[in-house]
């Protein structure tokens, strides 16, 4: 079966199209649109539809809407509530409604030819379950649990995997949600509220969670696999910050509270969860499955021995889960994900013909991963864009800055040439047969989801990459998977002793993650980086503006 999923209502539209139950194409809108998260998670927004997404995903794989079998949307209104029945204050929610019952119809004006009566709700919680526990290797017989801001009257899904069965054990039903409460936050501590959780996630480290015994009051597991979370009152804990104020001590503190009341929560539902299908593998979606922080916990003192995230765990994940699930419902048997790099790609003819284009000086070496090694041995930046762009949030070495650890002052730098704020750590990548003798956590980690403590006697030679509790997110890179970057990593040691490179988006604050050539040369002409290795060619910032940028 052709089927091509969809998730749009609340935010990260994305599409994803599954054949005979191989995973072919998956790409979130904002890498087309360049409007981060796609649009803003608002009831009037609802109507808009990853249409880029979608017909790029169809080209991929040389179809015609017409050619489609099904069309899965993440969200089913017939399971809604209304707003207030649930207990939320959200006056125009009905329009989520509206919108989500007339989708074939908007579909099929999106994508021309495409028969809306083939069109499918999939639950929303289901289309996350789905994304981890169908498209992780080796689950067939496997625990998921689902936690994100809300979906259509729950927050949570606790469910079972049972070859291509979903079995539901349990649903926390709104209002109590661990996402919004951490969104709340979010927006009471300055960030963006639904875009910038992560940001609190690093500012927890800064702090001290003093505040637990008065959250708990508020958030907490009520011991049969739900909990509640609900009605904290922020400003008791600490003053709100406005976004261009300083943060201090005090909201660092609520921050660090608030990590560790979520922690202790989500270790609560793995115990319960365990407890009734005591299975050895868990896997994570929803969007508070991209708190890496939360998810090493979970791997390290909960009961499974296996816990693997899905790398768009986020809203985006579930155009791929829904089309995952519809697939095994018809009896296909869904193929594990072998990577996230499932977006566009060009030829190398290709990418030479838009650098042409562009009239930028630049050279073909003989090995573009030993140039970019020399180049970060030199303390230079690099942007680095090869291969298909990543589906999610994480730059995992196809759409990626790069640097050199050894020198503690590129964290800053690379915070000020991303604009972001100095708080933020960067990651390490590191070769997988390397990563134990440096880091000590899950293991492999190909997806940058989980956080490692660094070894002692690594803490000084790899500095930019540890924060500040000693812990770095780390990057595993499997030789047989990426020989490019894994090229480039061993070249990288051969000239510096280190085995490990940074990492982290390529993009600046506030926009997504570059995804085509022309958005590579913006970034790359309007921030201070270095090198742009693009495909087999190289871009040297020296070169380009010594030229004046004529070829």
């Amino acid at each position: 079966m052709r089927i091509l999923g969809i998730n749009a209502l609340f935010h990260d539209p994305a599409a994803a199209l599954v054949i005979d139950g191989r995973t072919v194409a998956a790409a979130e809108e904002e890498r087309f649109s360049r409007r981060k998260h796609g649009k803003r998670p608002v009831p009037f927004s609802a109507w808009e539809l990853p249409e880029q997404a979608a017909m790029w995903c169809l080209r991929r794989a040389g179809l015609r809407p017409q050619d489609l079998d099904v069309v899965a949307y993440s969200y089913d209104p017939e399971l809604a509530l209304p707003a207030e029945v649930m207990g939320l204050h959200d006056p125009w929610d009905h329009l989520r409604q509206t919108y989500a019952r007339e989708v074939p119809g908007f579909l099929a004006t999106a994508l021309p030819g495409l028969d809306p009566g083939i069109v499918r709700f999939v639950p929303h919680h289901v289309a996350h379950a789905a994304s981890s526990a169908f498209a992780a290797d080796g689950a067939d017989r496997s625990s998921v649990l689902v936690l994100d801001g809300r979906g259509e009257r729950a927050s949570h899904l606790a469910a079972r995997r049972i070859g291509s069965r979903l079995e539901p054990l349990h649903a926390q039903d709104l209002p109590h949600s661990l996402g919004l409460v951490y969104e709340e936050l979010t927006e009471h501590l300055g960030f963006l509220r639904s875009s910038d959780e992560f940001k609190v996630m690093a500012l927890a480290s800064h702090g001290t969670p003093r505040l637990l015994p008065e959250l708990r009051r508020y958030v907490h597991p009520t011991g049969d696999g739900g909990f509640r979370a609900t009605g904290v009152p922020w400003a008791e804990f600490c003053p709100p910050r406005g976004a261009d104020e300083p943060w201090t001590a005090a909201h660092a503190d609520v921050a660090a509270s608030a990590q560790a009341v979520l922690e202790e929560t989500l270790l609560d539902l793995a115990r319960w969860l365990h407890g009734r299908t005591h299975d050895q593998v868990l896997t994570l979606a929803g969007g508070v499955a991209l708190n890496c922080v939360a998810n090493s916990r979970i791997a390290r003192e909960g009961p499974f021995s296996r816990v693997w995230v899905q790398p768009a765990a986020g809203d985006a994940g579930t155009a791929l889960g829904s089309a995952l699930y519809l697939a095994a419902q018809a009896g296909e048997d869904p193929e594990p994900m072998d990577g996230a790099d499932l977006g566009r790609d060009w030829s190398d003819a290709e990418l030479g013909a838009w650098l042409k284009t562009a009239g930028v000086p630049f050279e073909r070496p003989a090995d573009i991963a030993a140039t970019v090694a020399q180049a970060l041995a030199d303390n230079a930046i690099v942007a680095w864009f090869q291969g298909r762009s990543e589906y999610g949030p994480r730059a995992l070495g196809h759409r990626s800055l790069l640097a050199h650890p050894g020198h503690e002052g590129n964290l800053e730098r690379l915070n000020d040439v991303k604009g972001r704020e100095q708080f933020r750590p960067v990651a390490p990548m590191v070769l997988a047969e390397r990563a134990a003798e440096i880091f000590d956590g899950p293991l492999p980690s190909p997806y940058m989801l989980f956080v490692h403590d660094v070894a002692a006697d690594w803490r000084e030679r790899i500095p930019a990459v540890v924060h500040v509790d000693g812990t770095a997110r780390i990057q595993t890179v499997d030789r047989a998977r990426e020989p490019l970057v894994a090229r480039m990593l061993t070249e990288f040691e051969k000239r510096t002793g280190l085995p490990v490179v940074v990492n982290t988006s390529l993009n600046t604050a506030g926009r997504p993650m570059v995804d085509d050539p022309r958005d590579a040369l913006e970034c790359f002409g309007s921030s201070p980086v270095d090198l742009l290795a693009i495909g087999p060619y190289a871009v040297r910032r020296g070169e380009l503006f010594r030229s004046g940028g004529d070829s």
